[in-house]
C-alpha cells in the first residue's frame, strides 16, 4: 500500500489514495501505522475517497483505530494532497467529511505546490444537545465543572467533533497526561471530548495544548484552535481574528461572531511517501 505522512503544525496523519488503493479494515490499519515505535508514526490515518457531493471524501481515523468526523489540520493536507498529487487542478475545493462539506482556497508557492490552506470550518455548534455535553443549560459558556475533583469553569464547542474549552495560568507545566484522560471519558461527555487548555496572552494571541479523544497529546489541532478562538471570543478575552500558538506552530482564526462561518488559515507539509505492507 503505497501512503503519504503528511503534517499540518505537527499533526501528523498517513494519507492514503483510495482511488488507488483499497483498505478493507482502517481501524487496525490506524492503530498499526501510526504506533512510533513499530509502525509508520503518526496521530491516525486519513483516507481520500471519491464523493457524490463533493470535490472529494476525508475518512478519518484515529491512532486507537475510532472514527473521526472531522480533523482541521488533516483537512488541510487534503488539500495539498490531491492538488500536489494532481487529483485536481483547482484552488478551491470542496471537501466531504462525516461532519459536512468544508470549502478550502489553497495557496501555491513558487514551486507549484501548495504551501497553506485555508478553510471554512462553517459555524461553530453551542447547543450542549449538538455538542454533546450532559449539562442542564442549552449552552457551557465560562461554567463551573469539577473534573477529578479540581474546579474549571468550562466553555464547550464542536467544530464537528467535541470540544471542552478550559483557561489556566501555566500552560507548560501542565500535567496534561493525568488531566486529559480525566476529561475524555468524563460521563458528561457521552462521545468523548477534546481537550483544550488555554492561556490569553493578549487580545490577538492564545497558547493551547490539546489532549484529543482517541490520540492523546497531539501538536495541535485544527479543530481545537477553532474551538478556543470561539471561546475566547464568547467570553470577550480575545478580538474576531486571533493567533492560536500550539506546540507545532501557528493557527489564524476568524471569526465574526454568532451566524457567521468561521475560517482557519495554516500550513500543509509532505513529510515522506512510502510501501506499506498489508
Amino acid at each position: 500500500m503505497k501512503f503519504t505522512k503528511m503534517h499540518g503544525i505537527g499533526n501528523d496523519y498517513v494519507y492514503v489514495n483510495c482511488f488507488k488503493e483499497e483498505v478493507k479494515d482502517p481501524e487496525n490499519l490506524s492503530i498499526k501505522l501510526s504506533n512510533r515505535h513499530t509502525g509508520i508514526g503518526s496521530d491516525g490515518l486519513i483516507l481520500i475517497k471519491p464523493s457524490t457531493k463533493a470535490d472529494f471524501f476525508m475518512d478519518m481515523y484515529n491512532a486507537d483505530g475510532s472514527r473521526g468526523k472531522m480533523c482541521g489540520n488533516g483537512i488541510r493536507c487534503v488539500g495539498k494532497y490531491v492538488y500536489d498529487h494532481k487529483m485536481t487542478d483547482k484552488t478551491s475545493l470542496s471537501i466531504e467529511t462525516l461532519s459536512g462539506i468544508k470549502y478550502l482556497e489553497l495557496n501555491v508557492g513558487e514551486d507549484g505546490k501548495v504551501i497553506l490552506v485555508k478553510v471554512n470550518m462553517g459555524e461553530p455548534i453551542l447547543k450542549t444537545k449538538d455538542i454533546p455535553v450532559v449539562f442542564d443549560k442549552e449552552r457551557v459558556i465560562n461554567e463551573p465543572f469539577t473534573v477529578d475533583g479540581i474546579n474549571y469553569n468550562l466553555t464547550a464547542v464542536s467544530m464537528g467533533n467535541p470540544h471542552a474549552i478550559v483557561y489556566i495560568d501555566d500552560v507548560d507545566g501542565l500535567e496534561i497526561e493525568k488531566t486529559g484522560p480525566k476529561f475524555e471519558f468524563d460521563s458528561r461527555f457521552p462521545e468523548r471530548v477534546n481537550t483544550e487548555f488555554v492561556k490569553v496572552l493578549d487580545r490577538k494571541n492564545i497558547q493551547m495544548r490539546v489532549w484529543e479523544r482517541g490520540s492523546g497529546e497531539t501538536m495541535a489541532c485544527g479543530t481545537g484552535a477553532c474551538a478556543v478562538a470561539t471561546a475566547s471570543i464568547l467570553n470577550g478575552y480575545v478580538d474576531n481574528d486571533v493567533t492560536i500558538h500550539l506546540l507545532g506552530g501557528d493557527l489564524t482564526i476568524s471569526w465574526e461572531g454568532e451566524g457567521n462561518d468561521l475560517y482557519m488559515k495554516g500550513n500543509a507539509v509532505t513529510v515522506f511517501e512510502g510501501d506499506y505492507p498489508v
